[in-house]
C-alpha cells in the first residue's frame, strides 16, 4: 500500500498552525487546461507537445480515454507529446470516467465520431452526476446513445464515423462542461455546431470562455459574440505546443492559509492573463479584508488585521466555494455566499457536505437553495468527511490550520486534481 492509499485508509491529522504563516508554493498544472489541450490535441491535424500538464487521476483517465480511441500520448517527464488517430477504432470501446466530470462530458461526442460502441462509467458517485443533457444533444445530432432508460452513467455511444452537426438547443444551466464538451469537437463535425443554451444561467462562464480561447489558439473559426449561442465553423484543428498554467483553483487552499493564519503567502507564476477561473482568489482575498499583490511573475496574498465575512455571488466560479467557506467559518462577522445551486450535482452535493461538516465540528452554517449562510463559531475536533471530493478535502485542511485535533477522512482523494497534496500541505504549513 502507497502513502496516499494508507491516507486514505486511515483519518488523516490536519496540521495546525498558531503563528501567522510565511511560505510560498507553486502549484502543478491545470486539469481543466490540460485535459481540454489533451482533447484538442487528440482531434488535431498533426502531433502537439504539452508542457507541464497536470499528471493527476482525471487527466490519467483522460489520457487513457482518447488513447482507447485510437490516439497516441507519449509522455517524457514534464512533456507529453499527442499523436492523433491515423485510423478510425471499431469494435468495443470501455472508458472509465472515474469521478471526472470533463471525462464523462467531453469523450461522448468524441466516442460518435469514431466507428466504435463506447460504454463510458465510472465510479459509484459518477453515475449520479448530472449527463442527461449530454445524451440528449447526442440523440438530437443523429447518434445512438444505449442508456436503459435512465440518462446517467454508465451509457454506449454507438459512433459511425462521422457527426452531422448543425444547430442544435441545450440546456447547459447543471454545468458549462455540456457547452465545452460540444464547442470542442464541433470542427470535427460535417456542418460545424451552432449551439444554443436554453434556459436558467449557465454556471462557470470562465470555463467555456478557455475552451473558445484554446480552439481559436487552433486556427478555429467561433463565434460567440450572441449570448448563451457558439457558432463553430468545420474545418481543421491546427496543432499546437502549449504549456500548461498552474492549477489556481488548487491554489485555493494556500491563499486561504495566508488569510486564516494571518499571514502572507507567495504563490509562484501566477500567469498574468488567464482564463482560469481560480484567478478570481485575488478579489476573494480582497473581500475577506486581505490583499493580493503581483511581485514579478507571482503573485503575494497577505492576511488583513480583521478576517471579515463576506457576500459573494460565486456562480461564474462555483469550484471554489468549499475553501471559501472554509474561510468564512473562521472568520469574524457572518458571511453569505450565493448562485451555486449546480454544486449539488458535483461530485457530491457540496452544499450540504459542506453545511454538514462544518456544523459537525460546532458550526453554524444553513442551506439555502442556492448557497450558504455560514455564521462564525467556535470549532472543535472531529473527523470530516470527503465525500470523495477533492476541494472538500481541501477545505478540511484549511479548517485544520485553527481547529486543533482536526482529521480529514480520505485526504487521498485529492488526488484527482493535485498528486500527493497531503504532503505538500505538510511541508508547506511546517
Amino acid at each position: 500500500m502507497n502513502a496516499a492509499q494508507t491516507r486514505s485508509a486511515r483519518p488523516w491529522p490536519a496540521p495546525q498552525r498558531t503563528t501567522p504563516l510565511e511560505a510560498q508554493v507553486l502549484v502543478p498544472g491545470s486539469k481543466s487546461l490540460t485535459n481540454r489541450l489533451l482533447v484538442l490535441a487528440a482531434l488535431g491535424d498533426d502531433p502537439s507537445a504539452l508542457t507541464l500538464p497536470l499528471a493527476s487521476r482525471d487527466t490519467d483517465l483522460m489520457v487513457d480515454a482518447l488513447t482507447s480511441l485510437g490516439a497516441r500520448v507519449e509522455r517524457d517527464g514534464a512533456v507529453w507529446t499527442v499523436i492523433p488517430a491515423t485510423h478510425g477504432v471499431m469494435g468495443d470501446v470501455a472508458v472509465d470516467c472515474g469521478l471526472a466530470g470533463t471525462v464523462m462530458r467531453f469523450v461522448p461526442p468524441i466516442a460518435a465520431l469514431s466507428r466504435a460502441s463506447v460504454t463510458l462509467d465510472g465510479d459509484e458517485r459518477a453515475r449520479v452526476r448530472p449527463m442527461s443533457t449530454t445524451i440528449t444533444a447526442l440523440r438530437a445530432l443523429g447518434v445512438e446513445v444505449e442508456d436503459g432508460g435512465h440518462p446517467a452513467l454508465p451509457f454506449t455511444v454507438h459512433g459511425t464515423g462521422h457527426v452531422k452537426g448543425g444547430e442544435l438547443q441545450i440546456d447547459a444551466s447543471a454545468s458549462s462542461q455540456f457547452v465545452s464538451a460540444l464547442l470542442l469537437t464541433a470542427p470535427r463535425f460535417d456542418l460545424g455546431l451552432d449551439l444554443h443554451h436554453t434556459g436558467p444561467p449557465m454556471p462557470s462562464h470562465p470555463h467555456v470562455e478557455m475552451t473558445v480561447t484554446e480552439l481559436r489558439r487552433r486556427g478555429v473559426d467561433v463565434d460567440d459574440s450572441a449570448s448563451d449561442r457558439w457558432v463553430v465553423r468545420p474545418g481543421p484543428i491546427a496543432s499546437l505546443d502549449a504549456v500548461v498554467e498552474p492549477d489556481l483553483s488548487n491554489a485555493g487552499p494556500f491563499v486561504a492559509a495566508a488569510l486564516v493564519t494571518g499571514g502572507s503567502v507567495r504563490v509562484r507564476s501566477w500567469p498574468e492573463s488567464t482564463t482560469q477561473a481560480g484567478d478570481a482568489w485575488r478579489s476573494i482575498a480582497d473581500s475577506f479584508g486581505g490583499h493580493a499583490e503581483r511581485d514579478g511573475g507571482d503573485m503575494i496574498f497577505s492576511a488583513g488585521e480583521t478576517l471579515a465575512g463576506v457576500e459573494l455571488d460565486l456562480h461564474e466560479i462555483g469550484e471554489l466555494t468549499p475553501v471559501v467557506a472554509a474561510v468564512a467559518a473562521l472568520a469574524e462577522s457572518e458571511t453569505r455566499l450565493s448562485g451555486v445551486a449546480h454544486l449539488r450535482g458535483h461530485e457530491t452535493d457540496r452544499l450540504a457536505a459542506i453545511a454538514a461538516e462544518i456544523n459537525r465540528l460546532g458550526g453554524d452554517v444553513q442551506e439555502r437553495e442556492d448557497g450558504l449562510i455560514i455564521r462564525p463559531r467556535p470549532l472543535h475536533s472531529g473527523v470530516v468527511s470527503t465525500y470523495d471530493d477533492h476541494r472538500m478535502a481541501q477545505a478540511a485542511v484549511v479548517l485544520g490550520l485553527r481547529v486543533p485535533g482536526l482529521l480529514v477522512e480520505n485526504v487521498g482523494t485529492t488526488a484527482k486534481t493535485y498528486p500527493d497534496f497531503a504532503s505538500v500541505w505538510e511541508r508547506f504549513v511546517a
